[in-house]
């Protein structure tokens, strides 16, 4: 399945929404969209799904083929893949391919904003993972700004190439935030950090390091507009709020370093997660 889309389904409301962004995005991009059912199929009266013999849940037909109606030249293949849902879903993604996934599955608790399935295909996901959540006023919107958090200091090439590809594929404005605690040292105390003119001195020289990282991304991308920012907010609540009406928020998961032994993430992205009000793409990079 490289570079296939692949999403999850289970015939709940999240797994349908993520279904419709899933095919939205196949289709903006020309990738086929490939519809996997992983887990138990005898919770569901199985029905025949194309005629080859494989066999789904009816929820999961219903979905497909709404979306076939509604998207009729999408190249859309269903599959029932038995096992654990998130190690399924992290195995039929592969490396070059975009999985998506509801917040939550049809067993997930209604409490939780984010269920335990959607966190672990993140937390484990070779490649970008994007997780919808359902939305009573209808389908996430995909006309409103990418917004991708950055730490400057320590860039990541894979989650700035996503954030910018995401923007041109949409023709939208890609908004970069950085979150910085101004430093107080021997000759900054909290004091003097705290005066404006020196505050407005510091957050002035983090915004030119960080347009110098965008610099050579906006040359790679012309066409993408790119607003930077750098915030003193905790970067989780700066992601959170600059969400309100964007259409995907960037966020990245590191593979190497202390974490890298066990799937991990970090206290930013489950933030973002848990409280975003855009579909949040979780970027795994070294």
């Amino acid at each position: 399945m490289s570079h296939a889309i692949v999403v999850g389904v289970d015939g709940s409301e999240p797994s349908k929404a993520a279904a419709e962004w899933a095919a939205r995005q196949a289709h903006r991009s020309g990738r086929p969209l490939w519809m996997i059912h992983a887990g138990a199929a005898e919770e569901f009266t199985p029905t025949e799904a194309d005629g080859g013999g494989e066999f789904l849940p009816q929820p999961v037909l219903a979905v497909r083929d709404h979306i076939t109606r509604v998207l009729p030249g999408l190249e859309v293949t269903c599959r029932h893949v038995p096992g654990n849902p998130a190690y399924a879903l992290v195995a039929a993604s592969g490396r070059d391919g975009l999985l998506v996934v509801g917040s939550r599955g049809s067993g997930g608790l209604t409490g939780l904003l984010v269920g335990s399935i959607a966190l672990r295909t993140a937390a484990r996901a070779h490649c970008p993972v994007v997780l919808v959540r359902a939305r009573a006023d209808g389908p996430a919107a995909d006309s409103g700004d990418v917004v991708v958090g950055l730490d400057s200091a320590l860039p990541s090439g894979e989650v700035l190439a996503f954030a910018f590809e995401q923007a041109a594929a949409r023709a939208a404005t890609l908004r970069a935030l950085e979150s910085r605690t101004l430093p107080a040292g021997p000759y900054l105390t909290e004091a003097s950090v705290g005066q404006p003119e020196i505050r407005d001195s510091l957050a002035a020289a983090e915004l030119v390091r960080l347009q110098d990282t965008l610099a050579p991304w906006r040359e790679k991308f012309p066409q993408v507009r790119v607003e930077a920012e750098v915030t003193a907010w905790p970067a989780g609540r700066a992601l959170v709020e600059a969400s309100r009406g964007a259409s995907l928020t960037v966020v990245g998961r590191r593979t190497s370093g202390l974490h890298s032994a066990a799937p991990w993430l970090g206290g930013v992205a489950h933030t973002v997660l848990h409280h975003a009000h855009s579909p949040v793409a979780v970027v795994p990079h070294d």
